[in-house]
């Protein structure tokens, strides 16, 4: 696609091979096509903010060096062995809340409300305001004005309004529509908040003690390194997250069988005692099934790269600032890449082929990305995951009595309408 307003031209990919070289032949700082608001954003309007500091705009919408350095100082940290294990016992705890939350919401039939996505968004900026901020929100007893609606408010702005601005004509570029005054806003909200517990978590420093997540980057980068790496996570791990859950619990609804091998599975991990670091590692099936949701309905549908050089995809030459799109909605739900593909199969990702090999093609489903500039998060999100899934299939027995939903970009791929599930004691 060539000629587009404003934009570099690109190039959609659907080959799983040729994603893998593209992916495997890039260099040290892979340029991920950004989007122009939040680039102006950081860049420009609050430029005072994210460019105090030498390399400390973070790493969603900033590139080459900055983006290598910023990335360097935060993995170091986050992607530690260990760095989700440690919140294991702490991320089941607020999966629990969830669930009494769930139960006490239920209507008369024992479903869930219309607006159970938000009550789903609650459980997410809960998980995650645990590990990038150090605190418990309270989002399931929030009221309007607290920090955790606001910020799920301010979350849910920034994607509703982010797919007008890239998508649409850039008129944001020559004067503040409302849509980009909105967008800003939400960015500013959600920026604040995240100051204000950036700066507890400095006063909690003083003190000693053992280091979260959050003081160990604050330690080891500053506070203004901590507090732009935690608006990075609120910007891409809640409604990521709360959509894949809400799509994962919902085709298990449709899918008794699933529901009682995964059961099975829990309670023998478990035996009745409370979530430990580990244990979803003894937990395959589990770890599965979420595979195959996410392969058949992914919340993000495409990654991609905008080339930083002249490269051969599929014997053609493609120059320099092309922006290549994978598609991995359709490479992941095609029969050359997974047998049976439009089947809900969680066995094959237990499957093994010659040699332990296996027997799917890898690059065609990549819901966190790959190489250096895959998701930073993926760990925690993995965690977050795992956990509310098992604690939901521990607690309930879940059917879908109404028409099937459609899924629909909003701007995740989502399920279109709501998740009225029966969730039955067991």
């Amino acid at each position: 696609m060539a000629g587009l307003l404003g934009r570099p031209d690109m190039l959609f990919v659907f080959d799983a091979g040729e994603v893998e070289r593209v992916f495997r032949g890039e260099d040290s700082a892979p340029h991920r096509p950004s989007m122009p608001s939040l680039n102006y954003y950081k860049h420009v309007l609050r430029k005072d903010f994210f460019h105090a500091e030498e390399n400390c705009a973070g790493v969603i919408a900033v590139h080459g060096d900055s983006w290598s350095a910023f990335r360097t100082k935060v993995a170091k940290i986050a992607l530690s062995v260990g760095a989700a294990a440690q919140y294991t016992e702490q991320v089941a705890e607020v999966a629990d809340g969830f669930v009494d939350r769930i139960r006490k919401i239920r209507n008369d039939d024992l479903e869930t409300p219309d607006d159970f996505l938000n009550e789903i968004h609650k459980w997410s900026l809960e998980s995650l305001s645990l590990i990038a901020l150090d605190t418990r929100l309270g989002c399931f007893d929030s009221c309007a004005s607290s920090d955790s609606q606001k910020l799920i408010d301010a979350v849910n702005t920034f994607f509703l309004c982010v797919g007008e601005l890239e998508l649409r004509a850039p008129w944001w570029r020559i004067y503040p529509t409302t849509t980009f005054k909105r967008y800003v806003a939400a960015l500013d909200t959600i920026l604040s908040v995240t100051l204000k517990y950036v700066e507890r978590a400095l006063e909690e420093l003083k003190c000693g003690g053992n280091k979260s997540l959050l003081q160990e980057l604050v330690a080891a980068t500053g506070p203004r390194v901590a507090a732009v790496a935690a608006l990075d996570m609120f910007l891409v791990g809640i409604d990521t997250t709360s959509n894949a859950v809400a799509s994962i619990l919902y085709q298990l609804s449709l899918r008794p069988a699933v529901q009682e091998r995964l059961h099975g599975e829990i309670i023998n991990v478990l035996q009745g005692r409370p979530m430990k670091p580990g244990d979803v590692n003894q937990m395959p099936y589990l770890r599965a099934c979420v595979k195959e949701v996410l392969r058949m309905f992914p919340v993000v549908v495409g990654n991609g790269r905008q080339l930083t050089r002249d490269t051969v995809i599929c014997g053609y030459h493609i120059p320099k600032g092309t922006q290549v799109i994978f598609q991995h909605y359709v490479m992941s739900n095609s029969e050359d890449n997974f047998p049976y593909a439009h089947e809900f199969r969680p066995e094959r990702w237990l499957e093994r082929g010659v040699g332990g090999v296996s027997v799917h093609r890898r690059f065609a489903c990549l819901p966190f990305g790959f190489g250096r500039r895959m998701c930073l998060g993926r760990r925690f999100a993995e965690l977050e995951i795992h956990t509310v899934i098992c604690k939901m299939i521990q607690a309930f027995k879940m059917e879908y009595h109404h028409e099937l939903l459609d899924y629909h970009i909003h701007p995740m791929y989502t399920p279109n309408g709501p998740i009225r599930l029966k969730l039955l004691e067991r």
